[in-house]
């Protein structure tokens, strides 16, 4: 019997060692300090992709050892117990593999911008946008990321008009672009006293951070006012013209930010600005590459609604994928690990299939 044959092509595996190797060697070596953050970089890529690669390579040369003692008589009955072990996991082992050769997002080590805002429902709709703001916050501390609210105007009941935050930590991008979109609830409001049950929503839009040399804005394509701010009330009343609202004038895109120091809220105004530019960019690139891109669930319409918590019957459903969960309580508590290992391993199967065909 002939050996398997193997589905992913061994001179790219052999190339990913060798550069694996080669940065390896440049870090031992004393990389110049330019150059460190961005070799340690790969070299964390690389070194799970590697012992993968070793695994793969050990597993095909035991199938290939077994089935050639299948012709010696004292050995033959050891290789048959072996073979269908191995058989069995090397196409496992592949598609592990296939899986970590795809082309990776540049974007999906950056810090993410979350800007959650209230859709149709009113103070509803309102209350449940702080109820998803609280449920990413839960999320990120259970991850060990960093989650900082840049613009935060509540409404008059405690809900949210809008919030944006930036979430930074290992994958922090990767793992929440997957939640861009229109988020329905259907529940029994607080502010209803005949006990029925009503159906509002709210968006969220998940950008990557941009830097500087992602974007450049010409400072003649920018206009920044600065106006009085309109807190909440109590302490967050802001008496000085300390907001900075930022216009990108080729775009239309406007952004606001009112803190405290007007300084720092033209950082924060220009950061948000720069991921939505950058955004929308990776949005144009996207689409050209792809004239279907429906199947890729990180890059779907932001207008799109994508999931439904139906708190009577304790439900969470994410349309796009035709997942239903009974643990609403515990996912609006922040436990989203299931929802996004689904959704990963859906667009990874998406793009798997896009490359193949």
């Amino acid at each position: 019997m002939g050996q398997t044959p193997a589905m992913v092509p061994m001179d790219r595996l052999l190339q990913i060692v060798a550069r694996f190797e080669f940065v390896e060697a440049r870090l031992s070596a004393g990389a110049a300090p330019a150059d460190i953050a961005a070799l340690s970089r790969e070299y964390a890529d690389l070194k799970p992709v590697v012992a993968e690669i070793a695994a793969y390579r050990r597993a095909l040369a035991d199938l290939a050892e077994a089935e050639a003692l299948l012709n010696d008589p004292e050995m033959r009955a050891l290789a048959e117990d072996e073979l269908p072990s191995l058989r069995a996991r090397i196409p496992m082992m592949e598609q592990a593999l296939r899986v970590a050769l795809l082309p990776r997002d540049a974007a999906d080590a950056r810090p993410a911008i979350l800007e959650i805002r209230p859709g149709t429902g009113g103070e509803e709709a309102a209350l449940f946008a702080a109820d998803l703001l609280r449920m990413y916050q839960r999320y990120a501390e259970a991850q060990g990321w960093r989650f900082e609210i840049l613009e935060f105007a509540a409404s008059d009941l405690g809900g949210i008009r809008d919030v944006t935050a930036r979430v930074e930590g290992e994958g922090a991008f990767a793992r929440l672009k997957y939640e861009s979109g229109v988020h329905r609830v259907q529940r029994v409001p607080e502010t209803e006293a005949q006990g029925r049950i009503h159906t509002s929503a709210a968006t969220v839009a998940v950008l990557p951070e941009a830097e500087e040399v992602d974007i450049d804005i010409p400072a003649s394509d920018i206009r920044i006012d600065t106006m009085r701010s309109s807190g909440a009330g109590g302490q967050h009343v802001n008496t000085t013209d300390s907001a900075v609202r930022i216009t990108h004038l080729p775009s239309g895109i406007v952004v606001t930010s009112s803190q405290k120091s007007q300084h720092r809220n033209r950082e924060i105004a220009m950061q948000v600005l720069r991921a939505r530019l950058y955004d929308m960019e990776r949005q144009r690139l996207a689409d050209a590459r792809s004239a279907d891109r429906r199947a890729q669930v990180g890059s779907g319409d932001r207008s799109e609604r994508i999931r439904t918590y139906n708190f009577p019957q304790g439900r969470m459903t994410d349309h796009r994928i035709n997942l239903t969960l009974y643990s609403l309580p515990q996912i609006m508590a922040g436990d989203l690990s299931e929802v996004i290992a689904a959704l990963t391993a859906h667009d990874q199967a998406a793009r798997l299939a896009e490359i193949e065909t």
